[in-house]
C-alpha cells in the first residue's frame, strides 16, 4: 500500500493523528505540510516539529503550494517552495490547483523546471481530474482524481492514455469513505491504474482534517 498523506489539521489542535502519522511515516509515499494554504509568513514551531519528526522516521515532506488553477504569479509559487524548505526541509512539492488542459501546460512545464532548479526532488501536481497526456511527464506523481466516493465509484472514467504509463505515476485522493470501505478504495485505486492513493472518511469544507484509516490496514 502507498499512500499519500494530506493531512490538514494543526498539530496542536490532533497531536495524536500526527503522532500516529510518525509511527507509520516509513510506509507512506509522502505527507503533505500545509501550515497556512502555503508555508505561511513565519516558521510554525509546532509544523517545525512534525517536519523533524517524521523526516527521522523516514517520510517524504511535500510543502503545500497553490497555483489557483494557474492564475497565480509563479514567482510567488517558488517563494513559498523556498520557505518550506527553509523552514521544514521540505523535499517536494504538492502543486495544489494545477491546470488541466492543453493550454496550460507550457506555463506548468515553466513551472516545474523552476521549482527542479530549487533543488525540489519530488513535484506532485493535483489537477484532481486526469490532465491533458503531457502533464504525466512533468511531475513525479500525478492525482488524477480527488472527489468524493459517491463520485468515485458512480462517475469516474479513465482515459486511454493512462494505461501507457505506469501506475505509480497516478494518485486518486477520494473523501467522504465509510470507514469500513477504506480498503475496498485502496484496491479500487489500483484496479483503476494509480498505485498511489489517499482515502479518508472526511467531508467538506475540509475532509483532509482527518488521518486516512488505510494506516491502520498498513499494521495488518
Amino acid at each position: 500500500m502507498t499512500l499519500l498523506i494530506p493531512l490538514y489539521v494543526h498539530p496542536a489542535e490532533d497531536p495524536a493523528a500526527w503522532h500516529r502519522l510518525v509511527t507509520c511515516a516509513a510506509r507512506t509515499y509522502a505527507v503533505v505540510l500545509n501550515p497556512a494554504n502555503g508555508p505561511g509568513d513565519a516558521a510554525d514551531p509546532a509544523f517545525l516539529a512534525a517536519a523533524g519528526a517524521l523526516r527521522a522516521a523516514g517520510a517524504r515532506l511535500l510543502g503545500y503550494v497553490d497555483t489557483d488553477y494557474g492564475a497565480r504569479d509563479p514567482a510567488l509559487i517558488t517563494a513559498d517552495m523556498r520557505r518550506h524548505q527553509q523552514w521544514y526541509e521540505a523535499d517536494g512539492c504538492f502543486l495544489d490547483r494545477t491546470t488541466a488542459g492543453p493550454d496550460g501546460l507550457p506555463g506548468c512545464r515553466r513551472l516545474v523546471r523552476s521549482l527542479r532548479r530549487l533543488g525540489v526532488t519530488t513535484v506532485v501536481l493535483n489537477p484532481g481530474v486526469h490532465p491533458a497526456p503531457g502533464y504525466a511527464r512533468l511531475a513525479d506523481l500525478t492525482v488524477t482524481f480527488e472527489g468524493h466516493w459517491s463520485t468515485y465509484v458512480s462517475a469516474f472514467s479513465r482515459p486511454s492514455w493512462t494505461a501507457r504509463q505506469p501506475p505509480e505515476r497516478f494518485c486518486h485522493l477520494v473523501y467522504g469513505v465509510p470507514a469500513p470501505l477504506v480498503p475496498l478504495a485502496v484496491r479500487t485505486a489500483r484496479e483503476r491504474g494509480a498505485a498511489v492513493c489517499g482515502p479518508v472518511t472526511g467531508e467538506p469544507p475540509n475532509p483532509w482534517s482527518r488521518l486516512t484509516p488505510a494506516l491502520a490496514e498498513a499494521d495488518r
